[in-house]
């Protein structure tokens, strides 16, 4: 007996193919944007780590000028009667207070962009957990997607199974009632025969 043509494949099992794909590349698509904002976030530590060195440094620069501005005025005081001294230490006191103001400006703006930092390193923070917890969900959907595309699957085989089966048996059945007429009418066609002749 010739083997039954190829089933076609049911639509709904098309349609879950389609979902599974759409939900593949979607875990692709999370997956690989979680790896941007990681290498991002890596970035953005980096530069918060280089940005804290930086103010320690400026912190030190403040203190070490300020203790020369108090050790300058100091000594200015105490050289009253020096005039020409005194001058000298004026305008070195001037001009350590002008630096003394710059490091405290570079202080004030290496604090701030410390704090854009954190605050950008937090928005990464976050968008890398909702990255993953949107991919965890996606490779969730797509283990059950994958689930009931067998279990239907399974379903259908087992359907298309008992069909086959009761169509084989019916077409036996057919064949064994023919052959019984077969044999039924034999001896009937000869008695007619013989009596004609």
């Amino acid at each position: 007996m010739a083997s039954p043509p190829p089933r076609p494949i049911h639509p709904r099992f098309t349609i879950l193919g389609q979902k599974i794909e759409a939900a593949e590349a979607r875990a692709e698509a999370a997956e690989t944007e979680n790896k941007k904002l990681s290498q991002s976030l890596l970035e953005r530590d980096q530069e918060l780590a280089s940005t804290q060195h930086k103010l320690q440094l400026a912190e030190e620069e403040v203190e070490t000028y300020e203790n020369k501005v108090k050790e300058l005025k100091s000594a200015s005081d105490e050289g009253e009667t020096h005039r020409t001294t005194g001058e000298n230490l004026a305008r070195k006191v001037q001009l350590l207070e002008e630096e003394l103001d710059k490091a405290e400006k570079d202080l004030k703006e290496t604090t701030e962009k410390l704090r854009q930092v954190d605050v950008k390193a937090e928005h990464f923070e976050r968008q890398v957990q909702r990255l993953e917890q949107e991919r965890d969900d996606w490779e969730r959907k797509h283990g059950e997607a994958v689930e009931k595309y067998q279990q239907s699957k399974r379903e259908l085989d087992e359907v298309v199974s008992q069909m086959e089966s009761l169509v084989i048996n019916a077409l036996s059945d057919t064949i064994n009632d023919l052959m019984c007429l077969a044999t039924v009418r034999s001896p009937f066609q000869r008695i007619c025969t013989v009596m004609l002749d």
